[in-house]
């Protein structure tokens, strides 16, 4: 059975006749039309969000693509694509946190960096030894930042302690060598070796005898053994008192026996 509507006679009047009519007022129209465009702009604001949503994720997805065409061109024959691919991942990885993108592709872009540090001539070895770095940053104190750095090491390390390589790239590696320990070594050991391949190379620029300048006076031998003294005391600042203690002895030792 329906429920019958109730009615608010004022006057107290039973029949229709005697019912009181109530003007529809101004205030109540200003109202009424107050609450119609406050729920017109709540769902103009829910549409604007879920369009800004859809922009955003299909910006994404569109970045995202860019950054797989950047991967796959690491892998290019020409060398010109290649550089400009690894600019590419470099202003993105230096710009934008890309943490779920690269963890993914962590094993991929190891192997693109490695590839071009191999087969590239300087200015390729030297933007992909930064991108190396970049990639370390990007996936942080991790597990898998660990792989990436110990999986480049030896390359690395090669690069740096050969002299038929360019003295720029050497730097490169030597700075990005640096970061990379920096950030993911979690092993004394590794922390230790690292600092040794960047000691060897900056020992052999010591001043001789008959020479007042503190490394051997050329620029190239200088900037080179600028940049590995400073990738090395950057990973002085992380050792534990162990190391540090021997490191120590090991230098006072050197300079007492001189």
């Amino acid at each position: 059975m329906p429920r019958s509507k109730k009615r608010n006679n004022k006057g107290g009047g039973g029949g229709r006749q005697n019912r009181a009519v109530q003007p529809f007022s101004d205030e109540d129209a200003s109202i009424e039309t107050m609450s119609h465009c406050s729920s017109f702009s709540d769902s103009t604001s829910l549409a604007d969000e879920a369009i800004e949503d859809v922009d955003e994720e299909a910006s994404q997805e569109d970045y995202e693509y860019k950054l797989r065409g950047f991967i796959d061109s690491t892998l290019d024959k020409s060398a010109k694509v290649r550089l400009s691919a690894l600019e590419g991942l470099k202003s993105a990885f230096s710009s934008k946190i890309l943490y779920d993108f690269i963890l993914e592709r962590r094993v991929t872009l190891t192997d693109s960096i490695e590839r071009c540090l191999k087969k590239g001539k300087s200015e390729e070895q030297c933007i992909a030894a930064h991108v190396a770095s970049l990639l370390c940053i990007q996936l942080g104190s991790s597990i898998e930042s660990e792989e990436v750095f110990k999986g480049l090491r030896p390359i690395f390390k090669t690069i740096l302690t050969d002299e038929s390589v360019s003295v720029q790239t050497r730097r490169a590696c030597a700075t990005s060598l640096a970061v990379c320990c920096y950030v993911a070594a979690d092993d004394i050991e590794d922390l230790h070796l690292t600092m040794t391949y960047l000691e060897s190379v900056f020992t052999t620029s010591y001043q001789k005898e008959d020479q007042t300048d503190c490394f051997n006076n050329t620029h190239t031998t200088t900037t080179l053994g600028i940049s590995t003294l400073v990738a090395w005391t950057l990973l002085l600042t992380i050792c534990p008192p162990s190391l540090m203690k021997k490191i120590f002895q090991t230098y006072v030792h050197s300079n007492a026996v001189v």
